[in-house]
């Protein structure tokens, strides 16, 4: 009896939880539809990097390649392979330590400003540029960096001095890469870490100055401590997308002349394998790069979390 007593209450209790919280599951089914169409039923496309895919035949009549790994192999023995991991990591990870300190010391700056027009104006004016696409960005590079017609080079010229092939040179490439891409995201970016800064107690500053406390001291020991999950788990992100590094820009910008140093591995399987009709090899590689990403979220939050951060 008090079995079936306690059985009917949780019956009971469950049923008014899913009265309360109906309108919550309801308001989850679109944002769940859209996960099912268009992020695990694709999942099943990733077949094709284990198989000699046809056209004609599609994915399900497609027959096995031989051995299964074979596409994985043409990608890691391409004599480009070592290359494309290496400017790949390198682009990825200077973008994400710079953007980064770049974010944090622009929010610092905002949250310091007393003057609110002044603090706005920045803000609007660091935060206007993540709203041009690629093609507008290197557009306005090219108006600035050009050998031929930029205003540098311009200048360059006038003062005696040789130009400098900004665009076209592996030397000056990257550094463009790293500076458009800061000043394309930085302003979004340090949005978040305003948003964590606006969260700190603000009893905290006043104590740190009745006790003495100067500015830097208080940013260091107060601001900095208190956005410290946000910076983790930002960083946890972005190491996901580490094999990433920004096709779209890469693509608008670089040329043949800087392939040595900016040619990526989506750069690369956009021309070896869609352009040139080798869907399992960029089925590949595309695998590849979703599982290393995995491992290394789940890594980088397993060294966070001995820190007491982490995402989960």
């Amino acid at each position: 009896m008090v079995k079936m007593h306690k059985k009917r209450m949780g019956n009971r209790l469950s049923r008014q939880k899913l009265k309360t919280y109906l309108p919550y599951y309801v308001m989850l089914i679109p944002g769940m539809i859209y996960y099912l169409i268009y992020k695990f039923y694709p999942m099943y496309g990733a077949t094709i990097a284990f198989k000699d895919f046809s056209m004609k035949e599609g994915i399900t009549g497609s027959p096995f390649a031989d051995p299964w790994y074979k596409h994985f192999q043409t990608f890691f023995q391409s004599p480009f392979c070592k290359d494309l991991l290496v400017n790949t990591v390198v682009i990825s990870l200077m973008k994400i330590l710079l953007g980064t300190f770049s974010a944090i010391l622009l929010a610092l700056l905002l949250n310091e400003c007393r003057k609110m027009w002044l603090k706005r104006f920045a803000q609007t004016v660091t935060y206007m540029p993540y709203f041009l696409s690629w093609v507008v960005v290197y557009g306005i590079t090219f108006a600035f960096f050009s050998e031929g017609s930029g205003v540098i080079n311009k200048g360059l010229q006038q003062l005696g001095i040789d130009t400098v092939p900004f665009l076209t040179s592996n030397e000056y490439f990257r550094g463009i890469l790293y500076g458009t891409s800061i000043w394309h995201n930085v302003g979004y970016s340090a949005i978040i870490y305003l948003a964590s800064i606006a969260s700190i107690d603000p009893r905290l500053y006043e104590a740190a100055a009745v006790d003495g406390a100067g500015r830097f001291r208080r940013i260091w020991h107060i601001t900095l401590p208190g956005i410290r999950s946000t910076i983790i788990t930002l960083f946890i992100i972005n190491i996901g997308n580490i094999l990433n590094a920004g096709f779209d820009q890469i693509f608008v910008m670089y040329n043949p002349q800087v392939y040595q140093s900016a040619d990526i591995i989506d750069t690369w399987v956009y021309r070896t394998g869609l352009v040139g009709m080798q869907f399992e090899l960029a089925s590949a590689v595309g695998l590849f790069k979703s599982a290393l990403g995995f491992f290394l979220v789940y890594f980088t939050n397993r060294l966070a979390r001995r820190w007491g951060e982490g995402i989960w």
